[in-house]
């Protein structure tokens, strides 16, 4: 399991392309029949897919976690971006249909992943934080959960935020979770920016075009930077940095948080005009 370490915001304004890509971006994350996981220093929150074709793929017992199981003394928050597929914990089935979520709580001890149709298999997008207390494993369909409207035609952002694991939804430890979809004709996500000091995010691009790119801001505001990134490629945020992208075509994209609290508005933004 590839490791990212903290950069502090001083050292990141002297980084060129390839570097911040070194630091900040993880690519090639889903592979057939492989649960592929990195672990990062911010908020200590483990970002991975697993995408199984053949068969059931189990959730690893990685070394450096150094713990008897994965969710020993972590939770996981799972969300479906492809086929349908099945996860199986401790035995319990639960079926996911694509943007479909499930949550695990601290205590687990196998969880499988598997596809229904290997024509058309799953890919579920991972997200681990450690935990202090277990909560109930809990699943949401993409048709039932909390649903908000924002941006606007106009500004070409009106998008629909989807809110999973928060402080009103699935309950956790520390860990928030959602999706949102842009409305057609809009490429902008998270605009106008913001940052949130007490927690790390982490952005996961999917339903991207194969000849399509989004370009991801990063950076202080006034120092920003940008990440050219395609389908089915996460990337860190730290807690200084603002998050938001606009995609050369229509995206979706998973948002994840680990910190200090789980209430979904903690955010300082910042006005467009002040952005450099």
């Amino acid at each position: 399991m590839k490791t990212i370490y903290g950069v502090h915001p001083d050292d990141f304004k002297n980084y060129q392309t390839d570097k911040i890509r070194e630091r900040f971006l993880i690519d090639e994350l889903v592979k057939e029949d492989e649960i592929r996981c990195v672990y990062t220093h911010y908020d200590r929150m483990i970002v991975g897919a697993a995408h199984p074709v053949a068969g059931n793929l189990a959730l690893p017992n990685f070394p450096n976690l150094r713990s008897d199981y994965f969710l020993q003394r972590r939770e996981i928050g799972i969300i479906n971006v492809a086929g349908k597929g099945e996860i199986k914990v401790d035995g319990m089935s639960h079926e996911l249909d694509k943007l479909d979520c499930l949550y695990i709580g601290m205590g687990a001890k196998e969880v499988l992943f598997s596809s229904k149709d290997q024509s058309a298999p799953a890919v579920f997008y991972l997200l681990s934080a450690p935990a202090h207390k277990s909560y109930p494993t809990s699943f949401v369909t993409y048709k039932d959960v909390a649903k908000v409207k924002a941006g606007d035609s106009s500004t070409a952002n009106a998008r629909t935020i989807n809110k999973y694991i928060h402080l009103d939804g699935i309950k956790s430890c520390q860990l928030v979770m959602g999706l949102t979809i842009l409305n057609s004709g809009s490429v902008w996500n998270t605009m106008p920016a913001h940052i949130h000091d007490r927690r790390m995010e982490a952005y996961f691009y999917f339903d991207v075009p194969q000849d399509q790119r989004i370009f991801h801001y990063m950076g202080q505001p006034q120092e920003t930077r940008h990440i050219l990134m395609r389908n089915y490629q996460a990337v860190v945020s730290p807690p200084w940095s603002i998050h938001a992208g606009s995609g050369t075509s229509s995206y979706g994209f998973i948002w994840g948080m680990a910190g200090e609290n789980l209430d979904y508005t903690d955010m300082d933004g910042f006005a467009i005009g002040d952005l450099k």
